[in-house]
């Protein structure tokens, strides 16, 4: 069940296997290179760190995409749901507003998308914001 407090998603071949190794690779590099300081050590050190850049990229470009499809759906969502004088409003919403509204039911998405326009509230305000929670098990 997600809400508010358990809507994060941790994957664990993701998370804490890769990113685990990942880190302990560095601290054992890292102590083997003052245990041992050569030109080759300080080269290890150098390409465990390079090891991490592609993975914080891969997640950020994943998190990207996902942020733009959610824009598109929520925008389409709301109108659909919006009354027709308001739905001019919709492209003023930020792509954080929308992230954030992606949780809200039907019944109460487009008040929020209201309060968040005239409020200027991003996504963690109007999530707090939620009172019926609309889970999304396909988050990446």
């Amino acid at each position: 069940m997600q809400d508010l407090k358990h809507h994060g998603r941790l994957h664990p071949p993701f998370h804490i296997f890769s990113l685990g190794f990942l880190v302990l690779n560095l601290i054992a590099v890292i102590v083997h290179l003052v245990r041992h300081f050569t030109l080759w050590n300080v080269w290890l050190l150098v390409m465990s760190i390079v090891a991490l850049v592609p993975f914080f990229l891969i997640r950020t470009y994943a998190l990207k995409v996902q942020d733009r499809v959610i824009r598109l759906e929520e925008r389409m969502r709301l109108k659909e749901l919006a009354p027709a004088d308001w739905r001019p409003q919709i492209e003023r919403l930020s792509a954080d507003q929308f992230i954030g509204l992606r949780f809200a039911s039907d019944d109460e998405v487009v008040a929020l998308a209201r309060q968040a326009l005239e409020e200027n509230l991003n996504r963690g305000q109007i999530k707090e914001r939620i009172n019926v929670w609309r889970p999304d098990h396909w988050r990446v």
